[in-house]
C-alpha cells in the first residue's frame, strides 16, 4: 500500500527500480494564444504532430498527422565565406 501511494505521489516507483518509467511519448511542442479564451496547441506523439484549438465552446482538432520537423544538423565548421566587395552608398541628394 505504501509503495502504491509513493508511486502515485512521486510519479515514479520506489528506489528498488521494480518498475522502470517509460519513455515520454507525448509532449507540447508549442502553444499560442488566439484570443483571451482560445489557444492553439501543437502536440507531438510518437514523432507525429497534431494541431488543436482549445478554450472555445468546443475543442477541435485542426490538423492531424503532421510530420515533425527533422533535427537540423549543426553548420559545418570548415566553410569559408568569401568577403564581398564593398560599394559606396548611393547619394540621393543629387537630382
Amino acid at each position: 500500500m505504501v509503495w502504491a501511494f509513493r508511486t502515485f505521489v512521486t510519479g515514479r516507483p520506489s528506489a528498488h527500480g521494480f518498475l522502470r518509467p517509460r519513455d515520454r511519448r507525448l509532449g507540447v511542442v508549442e502553444a499560442a494564444s488566439v484570443d483571451a479564451r482560445r489557444k492553439l496547441i501543437l502536440v507531438r506523439r510518437d514523432d507525429v504532430e497534431h494541431l488543436i484549438i482549445t478554450g472555445g465552446p468546443v475543442d477541435m482538432v485542426i490538423e492531424t498527422g503532421i510530420k515533425g520537423r527533422p533535427h537540423l544538423e549543426p553548420p559545418l565548421e570548415d566553410v569559408i565565406i568569401a568577403k564581398s566587395e564593398t560599394r559606396p552608398a548611393p547619394d540621393f541628394s543629387k537630382n
